[in-house]
């Protein structure tokens, strides 16, 4: 018999399904305005649009907008998947489950702050920088690095939650049921006041940090 998917919180799996629809379609655009003025490494001639660097730049507003909440839920409520003390000695041990465990961990950890890190590059790019073929400034370099890095941590992310959870957590973050005690009043109930220790708060402060300049440095 196969095993049962486990129940996935309802916020959990709309803001996962939130920031994962539009982070892979910003990522898709990303590669896209690449492939049109840089391809420097090669590209694969994808059709010309013409503004595609404003459809890139308005999903990347979205992801930015969807990042905080999703980030917040991440280091309060979903705090076991992420990186904990103990997981660097963890990784030492690679012949057991727990290496696995604090591997994936690691994962999810850098893919909330590659990120965060995609979006403050992005938001200190000019529009104008690669029509006039000014490939080598460094804000679009850094966010060339970030996008590289997002691509690998979703990789890892999608790969090792498969091996840690099986195809029945993947299917759970895809299910519609709502239990009861699950629904938007109750949400708010469970969210703790702080993180749970210091490498948390830590994460939390350097993420929201980050996010918070990406809304305000480009106004200067």
């Amino acid at each position: 018999m196969a095993p049962s998917a486990p129940y996935q919180p309802s916020l959990r799996r709309l803001l996962h399904a939130g920031i994962a629809l539009v982070g892979l379609t910003a990522l898709i655009t990303g590669y896209w305005v690449y492939d049109q003025f840089d391809h420097r490494l090669g590209k694969i001639g994808l059709p010309t649009l013409e503004d595609i660097q404003g459809i890139h730049g308005t999903l990347g507003l979205a992801f930015l907008l969807w990042l905080p909440g999703f980030t917040l839920y991440s280091l309060r409520l979903s705090h076991r998947r992420l990186l904990q003390p103990q997981s660097l000695q963890q990784l030492q041990h690679w012949t057991q489950p727990q290496a696995t465990i604090a591997l994936h961990r690691l994962a999810n950890t850098l893919l909330l702050l590659s990120g965060t890190a995609a979006v403050i590059t992005g938001r200190m790019m000019k529009e104008g920088w690669l029509p006039a073929g000014d490939l080598q400034q460094p804000w679009y370099i850094a966010h060339l690095v970030t996008w590289l890095l997002l691509l690998l941590s979703i990789a890892v992310h999608v790969l090792l939650g498969a091996k840690v959870g099986g195809a029945p957590l993947l299917l759970a973050m895809f299910r519609l049921s709502i239990h009861d005690n699950d629904r938007p009043p109750t949400w708010l109930q469970k969210f703790p006041p702080q993180p749970v220790n210091s490498l948390l708060l830590g994460l939390e402060i350097l993420t929201l940090g980050c996010i918070g300049r990406s809304f305000i440095l480009p106004l200067f």
